[in-house]
This record gives C-alpha cells, sequence and structure tokens, in this order.
C-alpha cells in the first residue's frame, strides 16, 4: 500500500486508529489552546500542538513500567475553540467540554494553555465527585483573589480550585506575602521546594492527603526547573528533575485514584524542541503510571 499523501491531525502518539477510538479508549485528551491571561513570557496557546506533534516521537514501550500504555487506547479531541468572550465563558466552556468527557471510565487528560484551564476541569469532575482532591505541581502558588481585576487570571487558578475542593499544592517557589498568608491560614497541604529540598518526610505526609482519595493531578509545567524546562511564561529557579516528578507522580497514582489530569502552560520557544518533547514524554509517563494501577 502506498503511503499516505498527507498527514492526519496530529493525535497524541500517532496511533492507528484500533488505538485511539473514541469508544475504546480509556484516556481522552483535550488540547485547549487557551491564553488571555498570561503576565509575562506568552505563548501557551501554542503549547498543545506543540505536545501533540512532539508525541509522535515518544516510543510507546515504557522500559521503567515494563509495559505499553497506549494499548489501553489514547484518543485526541479536536482542539477547544478558545471564547473571545473573556475567561468566565472559557471556563464554562472547559466545564462542558470535560462533562462530556468524563464517563464510561474514560479519563480526561487536558493539555494546557494557561493554568486557568483546570479550574473549569475541575469544576466538571467535582460536580460528579465530592470526595476530589485537586493535586498542583507548580512554581507558583497561584492563590491570589484576583489579578489584574481578573478573579479567573492564572495567578488564581489553585485560588479557585481550592474554593472547590480540598488541595494540595507540590514545588512552590514564589508567591506573593497575601499568597503566604492565605496559604498558611488555609492549605494544609503545601508543599514548597524548600520543604521538598529540607524535610525528608515530605513525601509521606503528602500521601497521607491523597492516600484512597480521587484526585484530579494539575501539572504546571514551570514546577519543573527551567534547566530542562525553559519554555514557560515564568522560569522559576530551583524546580524539581524528571526524576523527582515522575516519583511524585508515580506514588499519587500508587495511592489515589487519578480521575483526570492536565499538563499546562507549556510556552514553546521557536527552535528549541527538547522541552517540547519532555512535556509530551510526561503526559504519556503519567497516562501509564495510573494504567499500571487500574
Amino acid at each position: 500500500m502506498s503511503p499516505p499523501l498527507f498527514s492526519p491531525p496530529y493525535g497524541f502518539l500517532g496511533l492507528e486508529p484500533e488505538r485511539s477510538r473514541l469508544e475504546t479508549s480509556r484516556f481522552v485528551v483535550l488540547p485547549v489552546p487557551y491564553e488571555q491571561t498570561t503576565t509575562f513570557g506568552g505563548g501557551t496557546r501554542s503549547g498543545p500542538e506543540a505536545i501533540l506533534r512532539a508525541s509522535r516521537e515518544v516510543e510507546l514501550w515504557d522500559d521503567e513500567l515494563g509495559a505499553e500504555p497506549a494499548e489501553m487506547g489514547i484518543h485526541t479531541r479536536p482542539a477547544l475553540e478558545p471564547s473571545a468572550s473573556g475567561p468566565v465563558e472559557m471556563v464554562d466552556r472547559i466545564r462542558r467540554a470535560v462533562c462530556d468527557l468524563d464517563h464510561n471510565g474514560r479519563i480526561p487528560v487536558l493539555l494546557g494553555g494557561e493554568h486557568t484551564v483546570s479550574v473549569g476541569a475541575v469544576q466538571a469532575i467535582v460536580d460528579r465527585r465530592p470526595d476530589l482532591v485537586a493535586v498542583v505541581l507548580d512554581a507558583h502558588a497561584d492563590l491570589r483573589n484576583e489579578y489584574q481585576g481578573s478573579p479567573l487570571s492564572h495567578a488564581c487558578a489553585a485560588r479557585r480550585i481550592s474554593e472547590q475542593c480540598p488541595i494540595v499544592q507540590i514545588g512552590i517557589r514564589s508567591m506573593s506575602k497575601e499568597e503566604s498568608g492565605f496559604a498558611g491560614d488555609e492549605s494544609g497541604g503545601f508543599f514548597s521546594m524548600g520543604r521538598i529540598r529540607s524535610d525528608s518526610d515530605w513525601m509521606g505526609e503528602m500521601i497521607s492527603r491523597v492516600s484512597g482519595k480521587r484526585v484530579y493531578l494539575s501539572i504546571d509545567l514551570d514546577v519543573l526547573d527551567p534547566g530542562i524546562m525553559p519554555s514557560v511564561g515564568t522560569p522559576e529557579p530551583g524546580g524539581l528533575g524528571w526524576y523527582e516528578i515522575t516519583l511524585i507522580t508515580a506514588e499519587i497514582a500508587k495511592s489515589a485514584e487519578v480521575v483526570a489530569f492536565d499538563v499546562v502552560e507549556l510556552a514553546p520557544i521557536p527552535g528549541l524542541i527538547a522541552p517540547d518533547f519532555l512535556a509530551a514524554r510526561l503526559v504519556y509517563k503519567v497516562m501509564g503510571q495510573i494504567a499500571g494501577e487500574l
């Protein structure tokens, strides 16, 4: 058979139809190229496409897991069209889209876009699972009540999530005075990078907060050190490495039921493809860790 003249639209990993049909897929990828409230470096609207493109170079066999997670089926939806009406309409649009995907045992996987994407997704998941816990990996606290006049800024994402369900934050190393007070008063699960580096027992305490729970996992890529992930809007020094983040996500997948997750805030740098590939590898790694516990 002759090869096709044109490539099909990018689907995650470029899987063949028998492993990417919606009806038979355990994971459903939803690209959300939304960027409206970013305040430093831009480009997160291009993040989902960059992840999908890079994913075609990811090996399907995961030697660490000893499995090929793609066997569980991974379906990729068309990108969710951003709303020009503003963050309120966009958050609701995301909520409705995730509600449509969150049934029959499927696990929604969102590719952002700015971190505001997570707010609508959590709304959708918590409506069906009132016992939900959100675990957020991020360099920034994102606990402002509003920023630049908007309560739905990306700098408010964790604050809005915390109003819907308990939240555990990991990897934080940048916050305002306002956020510091809120984190100290309101959050029982705040694990800064300083604590991660100095407290050998932090992982056990974090796991105790999610063990046996249903979890929405949100990964802002700036939680990683900019040495391996420079392609983010606001890079912060002193972040997690590859093996650190995948150990954390593995422990969460073992201890809790991850019912949905996202990877957000990739801002691709032209000509620099390694961060895009890292993001795609991370998405697939977390899928595999979840699949191994199903």
